[in-house]
């Protein structure tokens, strides 16, 4: 077993699935499968770093609130950490080191040269306007200055936040420093150093996993009928490229409900609904209401669970009739669900991987700014899709040597080349 009592970590309600909890459970089932000592699996558990920053921020009626912030460096054996920034109310300490660690395992497993790190402020971004924003922003990154760099710590956008917030930091940060310095984040503006094919990247990546996986059952993406729960960044971008390579998509849902459609969506005529009425897609024409539970229970090839974590549990997943699931959430299963899932024959794409393209193009836009030459979108797009049809590769390789579920291979590789990389650094003897 792990110990975390060296995880300055509030204790976890114990009605809610905690997210670092079950991190740790894949990370015990990936160290038992490589026959890891359980000293090396002690380094492996415990972030390197974990910093909490007080923000002050005026708001606009002039009273001073006083937020937390919070970033996580997990791993940087391999490289700079790399992680996203979320601005959401369920933020936490062990939500933010769970997604920490999991960056490391994501970035190992992508072949990209990075650690994982995550950060984040428990707020809703709603409820504050755009210059409260961009005073919580800049004083977050303000406040975390040294501990980030193009060669230390890359943040980019996550939930609840977008290039918008980057752009911020990124001037922030080169105030500080004095000159420009577009490394610092990454899914920035592309008039400051971003990148083509960004915004679109793990929406993208989930496709082209999806894609693969179909492959290798002798089908192509043509007419397969694919639900999927969420319509924000990743749900509503691989929802348009499986729309694009004719697979029927015959529902999406957001946080105010879904839509169903037996004969398919119009998917570019549902992004144009949703931008007139305020991301809603409900009262969609050609389509009834469904509810998020119900989307997951639908008779479908593939279920794209693109929204939050903890989604499909023990008390769900057997309502679930998907042929592949794909996470293109972090998280949206529990151990039990997927464990579930694959003894009824379910391929289940772990997160991982079907979620890693954001990262993936995040590392190929640092590559560009540090270089100050920049790509055009399809050869963005073609390094891309070649990391993650290798990726995804090993992964069925390594579960058919092994004998195991493509979850555990993907997480023996990418816990592997960690703990191979500290052995060959001299980190663990």
């Amino acid at each position: 077993m792990i110990s975390k009592s060296l995880l300055p970590l509030e204790p976890a309600s114990p009605a809610h699935i905690c997210p670092f909890d079950q991190a740790c459970s894949y990370l015990e089932a990936a160290a038992k499968e490589l026959n890891l000592n359980q000293g090396l699996l002690e380094i492996l558990s415990h972030p390197r770093k974990v910093v909490t920053v007080s923000i002050p921020v005026k708001l606009d009626n002039g009273e001073i609130q006083v937020l937390a912030g919070h970033r996580v460096q997990h791993s940087d054996v391999l490289g700079p950490y790399k992680g996203g920034i979320r601005y959401h109310p369920a933020v936490t300490l062990r939500e933010v080191s769970a997604l920490a660690m999991l960056m490391t395992w994501k970035c190992a497993l992508l072949g990209i040269p990075y650690g994982g790190a995550k950060g984040g402020i428990p707020i809703d971004p709603k409820r504050y306007s755009v210059g409260e924003l961009e005073r919580i922003s800049r004083r977050y990154i303000s406040e975390l200055i040294k501990d980030i760099g193009p060669s230390v710590d890359i943040p980019a956008p996550d939930m609840g936040t977008s290039a918008r917030e980057m752009a911020w930091m990124m001037d922030t940060y080169s105030v500080n420093v004095g000159h420009a310095v577009p490394g610092v984040v990454t899914g920035k503006p592309l008039s400051i150093g971003g990148s083509l094919g960004r915004e679109m990247a793990t929406g993208r990546g989930t496709m082209i996993i999806v894609r693969e996986a179909l492959a290798d059952q002798g089908k192509s993406l043509v007419g397969v009928r694919v639900a999927i729960q969420g319509f924000g960044n990743v749900g509503g971008a691989a929802a348009e490229l499986l729309h694009q390579a004719g697979a029927k998509i015959i529902a999406v849902s957001t946080g105010a409900g879904g839509i169903f459609s037996e004969a398919g969506l119009d998917i570019p005529a549902l992004k144009i609904y949703a931008a007139e009425n305020r991301k809603s897609i409900v009262g969609f024409p050609q389509s009834v209401p469904i509810s998020n539970a119900d989307l997951l229970a639908l008779p479908c090839d593939v279920l794209i669970p693109a929204a939050l974590e903890n989604q499909i549990t023990e008390e769900n997943v057997n309502q679930v009739q998907a042929q592949i699931v794909a996470e293109a959430a972090n998280g949206p299963l529990t151990l039990e669900a997927s464990l579930s899932l694959e003894g009824r024959g379910v391929i289940v794409l772990p997160d991982i991987l079907a979620n890693a393209g954001g990262v993936v193009v995040s590392y190929l836009e640092w590559v560009q700014g540090l270089s100050y030459v920049f790509w055009d979108e399809e050869r963005v797009n073609r390094e891309m899709e070649h990391l993650m049809v290798q990726a995804y590769q090993r992964v069925i390789q390594q579960s058919k040597v092994r004998q195991i579920s493509l979850r555990l291979a993907a997480y023996t590789l990418g816990v592997g080349r960690v703990a191979q990389a500290l052995a060959d650094r001299g980190l663990y003897p």
